[in-house]
């Protein structure tokens, strides 16, 4: 009777309707197979073949999934890269996804970036996923308009290197200086330092002077993905261990062909000990300052305005497997940097932080356990002080219907779940514990038993809930720009979290309480 008398108040209705959107927002999935599509590295095979790369507003669970490769199906990570690898080079591959089908070759990378399905449309943090994150500062004092410049290059840097996964983002202090958080899943720590916090200019010089750069003021094409013009071209055995040589050929725009040519047409030329003629000055590739790689320029190139360049340089490792990945490592690196260009100011690392994906599950099912500790303490707590079960299980939807609700925002507005985040969740709950103490004291008072009175009561504890909110509203406000914004996160989660419970299940927590106490 109570239960079809609860369902009839209003507040209760409001806060079913706003449980059931979380739900559909949070989108939970059960027994989801294949990989999704992370992203889609440019110049690819599965560029090539007709994959489309996901937006940033793509939700989690609307990524493009890969179900079969060659009719075979694909139920996790583990046996999309088992099938990848038993493909041959130049094979055919037929992939399936639940959108479409697609045919194309099998080169050393198909330029596909897969993920394990996700189980929701909550977005996880670095904490909760494993990654890197790195706060930036410019050398310089700059303007808001040349920060942003700066992470639209980095950005087209970090995609075109084939990391998809990346959130940058601009933050400021409570000093007014000038940050950007970058997080990204899959780097590693060193790829993070080569890619980000270098600057990345790069010089082709002869003769100590600059005769082209990176960028497409100098460059029309780099060339990727593509075993006739891009590759290792020969291993060889050292002191060491072995060495590598890769080579790519890029196409020069024709002001950058006309510098080659100056620099060049008064050169002289030479003779080699293998009998082949070569100017009197190598071309060198500099990355930052720094010398990557020397090479002769031969004879018949005197004067002439070349669009067509071999870039080569080396790679390192104890055996010839290590040897080559590292020169593929390196190829890729100065690729990006010849698309993209370089950034327009130097950075400084101020924050580095890398978290292991095994760390970050880990971290995942220990939230989830201490959460569900957490309520079901609270309920028990609650049980035992005032003996009822009509008040400790309204306490128990409560939190419950309090919990969705926040993970239903989260989901909306693609605020990721981090730590930080889950704190928030905490402490937003267990202040909503607290308003509900309040309400049960006022209602179950034993004063007297008319109505009129009951809702006195109720409203002097409203008053109390609302006073308490509006402080603590204040109180996190300037933890929006402390920390860099690393803190942000549990500043939102709060005062969202408070926010619902206010307006939310506060109100229907009291419409539970009035029919329990007229029963």
């Amino acid at each position: 009777m109570a239960i079809s008398k609860i369902f009839k108040k209003t507040r209760v209705l409001i806060l079913l309707f706003f449980v059931i959107i979380s739900i559909v927002a949070i989108n939970p999935q059960f027994n989801a197979h294949g990989v999704i599509i992370k992203g889609i590295q440019e110049d690819s095979q599965a560029s090539f073949a007709g994959f489309v790369p996901p937006t940033s507003d793509t939700s989690p669970t609307n990524y493009e999934r890969v179900l079969e490769i060659n009719d075979a199906t694909i139920k996790n990570l583990a046996d999309y890269t088992n099938k990848i690898s038993q493909i041959q080079i130049d094979e055919t591959i037929k992939i399936t996804t639940d959108r479409s089908e697609y045919t194309l070759l099998k080169t050393e990378s198909i330029g596909l970036i897969v993920q394990e399905v996700p189980t929701s449309n909550i977005r996880k943090g670095l904490e909760l996923q494993g990654g890197t994150r790195v706060i930036l500062k410019p050398e310089l004092e700059v303007t808001d308009q040349e920060r942003d410049e700066l992470i639209q290059v980095m950005t087209y840097r970090l995609n075109t290197y084939g990391l998809s996964d990346v959130k940058i983002k601009k933050s400021d202090d409570l000093l007014g200086n000038k940050y950007i958080l970058v997080e990204l899943a899959g780097a590693t720590e060193q790829e993070v330092k080569e890619l980000i916090a270098s600057q990345g200019v790069f010089e082709a010089r002869i003769a100590n002077e600059t005769v082209f750069g990176g960028g497409s003021e100098d460059i029309t094409f780099v060339c990727r993905n593509d075993g006739t013009c891009a590759g290792i071209r020969d291993c060889s055995p050292n002191s060491e261990g072995t060495s590598c040589k890769f080579e790519f050929q890029i196409q020069l725009t024709q002001k950058a062909a006309e510098n080659f040519a100056t620099a060049t047409g008064n050169l002289e030329i030479n003779n080699s000990e293998s009998g082949g003629q070569y100017l009197s000055e190598p071309i060198e590739l500099y990355l930052d300052d720094q010398l990557v790689d020397s090479l002769n320029i031969a004879s018949d190139l005197k004067g002439v305005a070349a669009t067509k360049i071999v870039i080569s340089g080396p790679g390192f490792g104890e055996t010839e497997q290590e040897a080559i990945m590292n020169s593929l490592d390196s190829m890729n690196k100065l690729q990006t940097i010849l698309i993209t260009g370089s950034f327009p100011f130097k950075l400084e690392i101020v924050k580095l932080d890398t978290i292991s994906p095994a760390l970050g599950n880990e971290f995942v099912n220990n939230a989830l356990l201490a959460g569900l500790f957490a309520i079901l303490a609270v309920t028990a707590v609650i049980f035992i002080r005032f003996k009822k079960l009509k008040i400790s299980i309204p306490v128990f939807v409560t939190l419950i219907s309090e919990l969705i609700i926040i993970l239903g925002f989260a989901a909306v507005s693609k605020q990721n779940l981090d730590l930080a985040a889950i704190a928030g969740i905490i402490a937003a709950i267990g202040t909503g514990v607290d308003d509900q103490i309040v309400i049960i004291d006022e209602v179950i008072s034993k004063h007297t038993e008319y109505f009129y009175k009951w809702k006195e009561r109720v409203k002097r504890a409203f008053f109390i809930i609302m006073a308490a909110y509006i402080t603590t509203l204040v109180a996190m406000l300037p933890l929006f720009r402390a920390g860099a914004g690393l803190i942000r996160g549990f500043a939102l989660i709060i005062i969202v979290g408070i926010t619902i419970g206010v307006f939310l299940t506060r109100p229907a927590f009291a419409a539970m309480m009035e029919v329990l106490n007229e029963e």
